[in-house]
């Protein structure tokens, strides 16, 4: 099969990709953003994302090696300058997809348990940092992840990267503290807050029932309204000298512990 060309950095859609790759601004006002590698890109189908574009350099991707996409997508093969001057890392296997975004609002979410886990992260600025949770958010099979207040956009290339594709797979919500408060309680849902003050370990938390985990910044911990609205404040029992660990994983081993109690009940 015969693909479109492009052998030139100065392409336009070359442009627009690396301003895709650079902008929050840029992605939010397309509503498009950027994906690399083939396994981000078939969890990106997975994920029911709609595909505008794929890019590929058939020195390191042959086209036999392409996924199925749907008889709209554009195809394009490019040359190896154009490839290196869009690829975000050297390991992406040859391919590149512009693909449309998803919203994320909070009132469209739908919990499909009557008896959720949800992982709630509070304000959370490192893409490394947020990448990690949604690997633990897919990793648990949680309801929801939920981003009350986020800092930047999910499809920061940093985040789809260190998510490992996982920004595909989970079903994610944005918010601010105080609309997912309301949300919460208006379902029932208990708030257990990872938070130093008036707080009881974890693993003596009942967590089988309707259950949202919240976890703040190493910085800041979580605001003053994730106190107020706790059914529970928890602490992780630490034996070190300090008293505060990674956001991503403090919350893997809360959400774990609920994993464990529900597994045997």
């Amino acid at each position: 099969m015969t693909y479109k060309q492009i052998s030139s950095t100065q392409n336009q859609l070359i442009k627009q990709i690396v301003l895709l790759k650079e902008k929050s601004r840029e992605r939010r006002k397309s509503g498009l953003f950027v994906v690399e590698g083939l396994r981000e890109i078939q969890l990106t189908l997975q994920g029911d994302y709609d595909i505008e574009t794929l890019l590929f350099f058939p020195e390191i991707c042959p086209e036999d090696s392409l996924p199925k996409l749907n008889d709209s997508t554009q195809i394009i093969e490019i040359s190896k300058d154009v490839y290196q001057k869009i690829a975000h890392r050297d390991t992406t296997e040859g391919i590149i997809a512009i693909a449309k975004s998803k919203l994320h609002q909070l009132e469209n979410l739908k919990l499909n348990s009557e008896n959720p886990l949800i992982l709630i992260a509070e304000a959370p600025e490192k893409p490394g940092n947020i990448g990690a949770l949604l690997r633990t958010a897919d990793a648990a099979n949680v309801d929801a992840f939920i981003l009350a207040n986020p800092k930047t956009d999910l499809y920061n290339p940093n985040i789809i990267r260190s998510s490992v594709g996982c920004v595909f797979t989970n079903t994610i919500a944005t918010g601010s503290t105080e609309d997912i408060i309301a949300f919460l309680k208006s379902n029932n849902i208990n708030i257990y807050s990872a938070i130093l003050q008036d707080a009881e370990y974890y693993h003596q938390q009942d967590f089988t029932k309707a259950s949202a985990i919240v976890v703040g910044t190493e910085a800041d911990g979580l605001s003053q309204a994730w106190r107020d609205a706790s059914t529970q404040n928890i602490i992780i029992p630490m034996s070190g000298k300090i008293d505060s660990m990674n956001v991503s994983v403090a919350a893997g081993i809360l959400v774990f512990e609920a994993k464990r109690q529900r597994d045997f009940i």
